[in-house]
């Protein structure tokens, strides 16, 4: 897999910003991507150094159409510490 095919996009809530702070970031990534390759696809793409990685299984809510429930997929998440004094412009320009 390419750098662009692990991470998938970035996760931007108020608590996601509030852990920029500390120099962590949150992406939503491939399935099947382990912390190695997530750590290299960050590193890659953005030029700057991973501390470290980790990462969580977040499952899907069940959702309902009419009469029938269905569910939305699981995904996983990666949270990237970098290290001090680096940072990431998640959204640029602004």
């Amino acid at each position: 897999m390419e750098s662009t095919d692990i991470l998938l996009s970035p996760i931007i809530t108020e608590k996601s910003t509030i852990m920029g702070e500390d120099s962590k970031y949150v992406f939503r990534v491939h399935s099947r991507a382990n912390k190695v390759q997530i750590r290299a696809a960050v590193e890659n793409l953005f030029e700057v150094n991973v501390d470290k990685v980790n990462v969580s299984k977040v499952k899907g809510k069940s959702r309902r159409f009419g009469r029938s429930i269905g569910r939305k997929p699981d995904w996983k998440k990666a949270v990237v510490t970098l290290r001090a004094g680096e940072t990431i412009d998640m959204v640029p320009g602004v």
